[in-house]
C-alpha cells in the first residue's frame, strides 16, 4: 500500500514522541462498486455470480439439464442466485425453528421445491389467463397460490422438472415468469382500475406496456445491483404505494400541459425504510419509458454493489439529494431538461383498495373481493374465472393489498357475481379487519422467516370480527415474519414484526415487535415503536381488541387511527 502524506509528515517542533511513534492511520477509500466511477472489480459473492454469467442465461440450463436430471443437478450459483432471474427460489425446508433461521447455511435451509413468481404487471388478467394460473396451481403446486402486495401470484411446492411446462402454459396465454425475482426490474405497479375509473386522472397502461415490451427480459437491465420496484397510477387514489417504490408516476394534472405523471424516487422499506421524494417534474404518457429507463440506468451504473446492504436506489438518493439525481438523469441520461410540475393531491378516501361495487366509467360495475391475507387456492382461482365468464366479463386485476378484482360487469349480473363470489368466502362487504390485514409468506416456506404469519393472519382476522362485530373504522395491520417488510410493516397502522419473543414463563416463542400508526397517501409516515412493545403470538388477538378499543374510545370526530397512535400514551398503545 502506498504511504500516505499523513505516514510521512514530520512531527512539529517541540512535539511529543509518542506522535512521531504512532502516525495516525489513514483508510484509502475503495468506494461503492459504482460502475460509473470505474469500480467493475466484484466486491461481493452476488456480484461475482452476476459477473460470470447473466441471469436470464439460466433459463436454457434449466430447459436442457435441471429439469431432466433433477434437483442435484442444479449448481449452486444458479440455486441460489440466478434462478431468480427467472422467478424461482428453494423454498424453506419443512420442520426448521424460526430461531434457527440466521445461524443456518443457505443449504441446510433449502428444500428442494421452489417458490415460483407469476409476473402480472399492472395486476391485468384475462379470464383465460387466471384459468390457466388456477390450472397449473392444481396440476403442480399442490393447490397453492397466493396473491402478493405487488400484484404477483407466487406457488409452492413447485419441482425443477415441471418448471418447462409451466412455462410453457403461461407463455401460450402471454404471462410469464421472467425478473419476477432477482436483480432486476420487478412487476411494475398499475391502477387496477386503469382505463375503467370514472374519477382518473390518465390511463398508464401504454407506458407500463411499453417499458415491458422494451425492458423487461433484456440484458441492458438484467445486472442491476438489487432488485428495482417500479409504479405507474394516474388514479387521484394513489393505490400504487408509491412512496415506496424505486420509481413511480403519480398521474397529476399540469396547468398548461394537460395530465402527466409526477415523477418520484428512492422509495423503499426493508430493514432501512425511506419514503420516496419527488423529482418535481412532469413526464408525458409517451416519455414514461424513456425517462423510467434513465432512472433504471442511473441506477446500474451508480448503485452501490460493494455492501448489499446499502445496494437499493434510497442510498444513493440519500447520498445524492433529489436536485443531483434530477440532474444527472437530465444530462447523462435524457439529454433534456424536464418539465416542472404539481404534486399530486392527497386523497381523501378511507380505502383505497377498489373493495365493493363501483361504477366505471363505461357505465358497467367492478367489483373488489377480498380473501383472506392473500391466501388462495388453485381450484378457487379457476372459480373465479369462470363466474367473471359466467357474468360477461373477461377482465380481472390483483391489487397491492392482496385483493381482486372483476371488471366489466352489467349491472344486472352484479347480485349473482356477489352471491357467486361470497359462496367462495371472496367478501365483497367485508368487516375492516378482512379488508384491512396483509401477511407475507412466514416461515411455512419463507427462508429468511422467523414466524409463522398466513395462518396467523386468518386467524387474527376471525377473532376480531368476534370479538370487535361492530367495529367500523379503516385499519391496516400488516404481519411479517422477518425484519424485512415484503408485508409493509412500518406503513400499517398496526405493523407487526415477526422474532423470536420471551413469554410469562420465560419461553421462547414466536411472537411480534409492534409499529404502530404508519400511513401511506393522506399523512405518509412511519409507525411508532414503543419502547419494549412485543407481544406473543398467543397474545397477539388481545393486544390488537385492547388497542383498537381504546382507539374507538378515545379518537377525536374524524381522527384516524395513525393520528391518534401518534398522540397516545405508551400506556394506551401498550
Amino acid at each position: 500500500m502506498a504511504s500516505t502524506p499523513d505516514q510521512n509528515r514530520t512531527p512539529a517542533a517541540g512535539a511529543p514522541a509518542a506522535a512521531a511513534a504512532a502516525p495516525r492511520k489513514t483508510r484509502r477509500h475503495r468506494g461503492e462498486g459504482q460502475w460509473a466511477k470505474g469500480h467493475f472489480t466484484p466486491l461481493n459473492g452476488n456480484e461475482q455470480t452476476k459477473k460470470d454469467d447473466d441471469g436470464l442465461n439460466v433459463r436454457t440450463r434449466i430447459e436442457t439439464i435441471y429439469s431432466k436430471a433433477g434437483f442435484d443437478s442444479i449448481d449452486g450459483a444458479d440455486l441460489r442466485g440466478r434462478m431468480r432471474w427467472w422467478g424461482l427460489y428453494t423454498q424453506r425446508r419443512p420442520g426448521i425453528h424460526g430461531g434457527r433461521t440466521a445461524i443456518l447455511e443457505p443449504e441446510e435451509l433449502d428444500d428442494r421445491y421452489f417458490m415460483m413468481r407469476v409476473r402480472i404487471d399492472g395486476g391485468r388478467l384475462t379470464v383465460a389467463q387466471l384459468r390457466v394460473i388456477g390450472e397449473i396451481s392444481q396440476e403442480f403446486a399442490r393447490g397453492t397460490a397466493d396473491i402478493t402486495d405487488r400484484q404477483n401470484i407466487q406457488y409452492h411446492w413447485i419441482r425443477i422438472e415441471d418448471v418447462p411446462e409451466i412455462w410453457r402454459r403461461l407463455e401460450e396465454v402471454g404471462l410469464s415468469t421472467t425478473e419476477a425475482c432477482g436483480d432486476t426490474p420487478r412487476t411494475i405497479l398499475g391502477s387496477p382500475v386503469a382505463g375503467i375509473a370514472a374519477d382518473e386522472i390518465i390511463d398508464g397502461t401504454p407506458a407500463i406496456e411499453e417499458i415491458k415490451t422494451r425492458y423487461i427480459g433484456s440484458k441492458e437491465f438484467s445486472n442491476l445491483p438489487r432488485k428495482f420496484k417500479t409504479a405507474v397510477s394516474g388514479s387521484p387514489l394513489l393505490d400504487v404505494v408509491h412512496e415506496i417504490n424505486d420509481v413511480a408516476f403519480v398521474g397529476v394534472e399540469h396547468p398548461e400541459h394537460g395530465p402527466g405523471f409526477d415523477v418520484w424516487v428512492g422509495g423503499a422499506l426493508s430493514t432501512n425504510p425511506r419514503l420516496g421524494e419527488r423529482l418535481g417534474a412532469w413526464v408525458p404518457l409517451a416519455e414514461v419509458p424513456d425517462v423510467w429507463a434513465g432512472v433504471v440506468g442511473i441506477f446500474r451504473d451508480y448503485g452501490y454493489r460493494r455492501l448489499r446492504s446499502r445496494a437499493r436506489l434510497k442510498f444513493l438518493l440519500a447520498d445524492w439529494g433529489v436536485a443531483e439525481f434530477r440532474r444527472v438523469l437530465q444530462e447523462e441520461y435524457l439529454k433534456r431538461e424536464l418539465i416542472d410540475g404539481p404534486a399530486p393531491e392527497l386523497p381523501q378516501a378511507q380505502w383505497r383498495d377498489h373493495i365493493g361495487v363501483h361504477r366505471q366509467n363505461d357505465g358497467r360495475f367492478y367489483v373488489g373481493f377480498a380473501p383472506r391475507v392473500g391466501r388462495i387456492d388453485g381450484t378457487t382461482l379457476t372459480k373465479i374465472a369462470e363466474l367473471a365468464a359466467q357474468h360477461g366479463s373477461d377482465r380481472l386485476r390483483t391489487t397491492t393489498d392482496q385483493k381482486m378484482l372483476v371488471l366489466d360487469v352489467e349491472e344486472a349480473q352484479i347480485e349473482a357475481l356477489v352471491s357467486g363470489l361470497e359462496s367462495l368466502d371472496l367478501q365483497v362487504r367485508p368487516s375492516p379487519f378482512r379488508r384491512g390485514t396483509m401477511a407475507c409468506t412466514g416461515i411455512e416456506f419463507c427462508k429468511l422467516a422467523i414466524v409463522e404469519t398466513k395462518a396467523r393472519g386468518a386467524s387474527l382476522i376471525d377473532e376480531l370480527e368476534r370479538r370487535l362485530p361492530d367495529f367500523d373504522e379503516p385499519v391496516t395491520i400488516n404481519v411479517n415474519g422477518c425484519p424485512n417488510s415484503c408485508a409493509r410493516i412500518q406503513v400499517a397502522d398496526i405493523g407487526l414484526k415477526g422474532q423470536l419473543v420471551t413469554d410469562a414463563d420465560g419461553e421462547q416463542v414466536e411472537g411480534f415487535q409492534v409499529h404502530l400508526g404508519g400511513s401511506l397517501g393522506l399523512t405518509p409516515g412511519f409507525g411508532r415503536k414503543v419502547r419494549g412493545l412485543k407481544v406473543t403470538a398467543a397474545e397477539l388477538p388481545d393486544y390488537v381488541e385492547r388497542v383498537l378499543t381504546r382507539f374507538r374510545d378515545e379518537r377525536t370526530d374524524g381522527e384516524r387511527f395513525a393520528q391518534w397512535a401518534a398522540r397516545a400514551s405508551e400506556e394506551a398503545l401498550s
